[in-house]
């Protein structure tokens, strides 16, 4: 059984985007592209309403190639269950009025027992001064929280996995 990993908006971002001039930004994109042409096929992908609903804003050509890489995911539900723990981190972490979607990438993925959650949001979601609240409440709320990384820490796994 492959273990399963909820995919956060700014990876399909980063993997339809076009390629920065920012270099940080830049190396960001091309690990996101390593990892989904190396690696993404070690998981089952899932995604949920707001990470179609965020990537629809904007350019429409743009918009057009992320729904292209979205549209084939199975959809996580956003629950009662989901609706309360994400503002329970909002609260509890606590988290700005601003990353309220972030806290429901957060909430989904706990939820729906993924173990891992995919991110470049490195303010709110891939934080490691916010980790251990993250995980504190979301095991208090009754659920194992995924683990939190990045494309380039799941490159790394895939290397020390196989070698």
């Amino acid at each position: 059984m492959k273990p399963k990993a909820y995919l956060e908006t700014t990876i399909v971002s980063y993997l339809t985007a076009w390629p920065s001039r920012d270099i940080v930004m830049a190396a960001n994109q091309q690990m996101t592209h390593e990892w989904w042409t190396s690696r993404r096929n070690a998981f089952d992908l899932f995604v949920s309403q707001a990470v179609i609903v965020e990537p629809n804003a904007g350019d429409s050509d743009a918009s057009r190639r992320r729904w292209d890489v979205l549209k084939d995911f199975p959809l996580l539900d956003i629950t009662d269950e989901v609706e309360t723990l994400a503002a329970t981190l909002m609260t509890d972490v606590p988290l700005p009025p601003k990353a309220q979607t972030d806290a429901l990438h957060i909430a989904v993925a706990a939820v729906h027992g993924m173990n891992y959650l995919l991110t470049w949001n490195c303010a709110h979601i891939a934080n490691a001064t916010l980790r251990a609240p993250i995980e504190l409440i979301c095991r208090l709320a009754g659920y194992e929280p995924p683990v939190i990384c990045t494309p380039q820490e799941m490159l790394s796994l895939g290397d020390s996995q196989n070698g």
